[in-house]
């Protein structure tokens, strides 16, 4: 979940690196360093907290090296200070790491070094790296072709664990030399300069081609060009790739923070979506498909059941999925927290169909997961044969080398810490999913289909007209809350993960205690906890489960909670029960989660920052968490 970035070259290094861990602090937060090679000694600058601090620390100071190394670190192993903060170096002060990841096995190769004369001054994992390079360095020949490379290659077979790194070496000033186990890694091409980083947002300013590399693989870059090998020493040839974002993707572009950006830019990717996916000119009378995700005739072949695993927002966005993918296709579908499921997988069954959701692709819980049942169902072979469906909006990561088929949610690049647009777009994935597995299933009549299709359509215009109208009265309401210690938050039926997403939204960037609940469990113990200092946010929507959610709500105002709807507009039975109205366009039950959660989007993000707090960098929250 850390930041790295690397770069040698013919400009000054430390305004590239600084620059590239801009864009990856989203990734880690609570210290940053730098290293960089010149006049033969290693120059290490590290600051606890934002990236801020170390800015400041080196405002002043000429640099005019041309290769360095930097970090922005979210804390595993040890405190986040600035003893533990990266770049870490060996005792003599002569190789430099950088680490994402955590190195499992550190305490036992920790002692061992010390019995050598290894002196440690972190409380890190990543402090074993540098120091186990210099000792196999020490006992390399003097006359081996690439010494610094073969002691990082002797080291990393060593380690174990999930790790990318980055290091550099005084003794030689012309290499910088990235790793990748189990942890995302990426290498850019320029003219005459090279870079390397755990995320693309930091290259495309400099380079859009770049080298991704794979598990097992080094490579060293040199003002040559790059070189990549495998952890047994071998060459290996690598296709370069270009990106097609810009980087003005990753760029505010005059909003206060990222997050509402990314809200306001819901409307676009729902059209994206659409766009990619849906048959512009199909209507219930056509004979071709309706949507078309690309998928190849045998994905459909012998599916008998899905299984979706997935983290956090993902988490809620699969719960969604699940509803439509049995409601509208009629296929049995079970969600795992893909961080359970390594340890506990359920009995395997012929069949069926694993769903790994990830925005950023590099979600190691659930690359591990679909990793594991990628291989036991190899294993059992025949009918148990693994179909492995990725839906992500970075198509370039993990997920799309490990899975046979990818569903792009065409949200581009998300940067705040807290998931808006991609929770959307992923919903917007499970929509489609369904609706072409019950056309092929012959689940649903075309008319229905076509009904269903019309209301997609209509999303766009209506997602617009809640930013438009509401987003003043919710900062407005925000004010309420700012004191406020804990929140319920209630759903039914396909609105129920809605309230799981808006309780967790409110928890991640405004630290208030939020839960959410099915609206019918809350007799059966959450309403204890309501008394006049806890507010309710309920959602009902009309349909069948619409008067037992307002009944719900009624049973809560009953125990003097504040009580917040989330309603259609102009709902006067609503507007009766509820003390406060965040109202949405009236829309059918069924498409009503792409609408429902926008409020609460704006209900977290006003409260959070009317508390004055760092919205798009919530405490002890990184945007990729790439360590189980």
């Amino acid at each position: 979940m850390c930041g790295i970035v690397g770069y040698i070259g013919t400009q000054a290094a430390s305004d590239i690196l600084l620059a590239g861990l801009r864009k990856l602090e989203y990734r880690g937060y609570d210290s940053a360093g730098v290293a960089t090679l010149l006049e033969g000694e290693v120059h290490c600058v590290r600051a606890k907290g934002k990236l801020q601090n170390l800015q400041d620390k080196m405002e002043g100071f000429e640099n005019p090296a041309q290769v360095g190394i930097g970090h922005t670190r979210w804390a595993t192993h040890g405190k986040p200070e600035e003893y533990n903060a990266h770049p870490h170096m060996d005792t003599k002060r002569r190789i430099a790491v950088v680490l994402n990841g955590i190195i499992e096995n550190f305490r036992e190769l920790r002692e061992e070094l010390k019995t050598k004369n290894h002196e440690f001054r972190s409380d890190t994992d990543a402090e074993v790296i540098p120091h186990l390079i210099a000792e196999f360095l020490s006992h390399l020949p003097a006359d081996h072709p690439a010494p610094f490379l073969e002691a990082t290659r002797l080291a990393v077979n060593k380690l174990k664990g999930a790790f990318a790194l980055a290091m550099i070496n005084a003794d030689y000033p012309d290499e910088l030399i990235a790793v990748r186990q189990q942890a995302p890694l990426a290498i850019g091409l320029g003219q005459g300069e090279f870079f390397c980083a755990s995320d693309t947002p930091a290259l495309v300013t400099y380079t859009r081609t770049i080298v991704s590399l794979e598990n097992g693989e080094m490579a060293r870059l040199t003002p040559m060009g790059v070189e990549v090998y495998n952890f047994g020493g071998d060459r290996v040839k690598k296709t370069p790739r270009t990106l097609n974002w810009n980087p003005i993707l990753v760029e505010k572009q005059g909003f206060k923070h990222f997050m509402i950006k990314e809200i306001y830019e819901q409307p676009g990717v729902v059209r994206a979506c659409l766009e990619a996916y849906v048959n512009p000119d199909w209507t219930a009378a056509s004979t071709a498909a309706p949507i078309n995700l690309g998928f190849s005739p045998d994905f459909y072949e012998n599916l008998d059941q899905i299984q979706i695993m997935a983290c956090g927002t993902s988490w809620h966005a699969s719960l969604v999925g699940r509803y439509l993918l049995e409601q509208l296709a009629q296929i049995p579908t079970q969600v795992q927290y893909a961080s359970e499921f390594k340890y506990a997988p359920p009995p395997l069954v012929p069949n069926v169909l694993t769903v790994g959701v990830t925005q950023s692709g590099e979600t190691a819980d659930t690359l591990a997961a679909l990793e594991m049942e990628k291989q036991r169902r190899h294993a059992k072979g025949g009918a148990y044969q693994p179909k492995l469906l990725g839906l992500t909006n970075r198509t370039d990561s993990s997920i799309g080398r490990l899975v046979d088929h990818l569903l792009d949610t065409q949200a581009g690049i998300e940067i705040g810490v807290a998931a808006t647009k991609t929770f959307t777009a992923q919903l917007m994935g499970f929509y489609f999913l369904a609706l072409d597995l019950a056309y092929r299933r012959q689940t649903l009549s075309n008319s229905r289909l076509e009904e269903i299709i019309n209301g997609l359509r209509q999303l766009p215009a209506q997602i617009e007209s809640i930013l438009e109208v509401q987003e003043r009265y919710v900062e407005q309401l925000a004010h309420r809350f700012t004191d406020t210690q804990d929140f319920i938050f209630l759903g039914r039926g396909i609105n129920f993960p809605i309230a799981l997403e808006g309780a967790l939204k409110l928890k991640e960037i405004s630290y208030i205690h939020a839960e959410g609940y099915p609206s019918g469990e809350m007799k059966h113990g959450p309403i204890a906890l309501l008394d006049e200092k806890v507010p309710v946010v309920a959602i009902a929507m009309p349909g069948i489960v619409y008067e037992k959610a307002l009944s719900n709500a009624q049973e809560a105002k009953a125990r003097d909670a504040r009580l917040i709807g989330v309603t259609p507009m102009g709902d006067q039975e609503a507007a009766e029960v509820f003390d406060d109205l965040l109202p949405v366009p009236m829309v059918e039950e069924l498409l009503s989660p792409i609408l429902t959660v926008i409020p609460l989007q704006f209900l977290a993000y006003h409260i959070a920052a009317r508390r004055g707090l760092d919205v798009d960098q919530p405490r002890n929250l990184a945007k990729s968490v790439t360590v189980e």
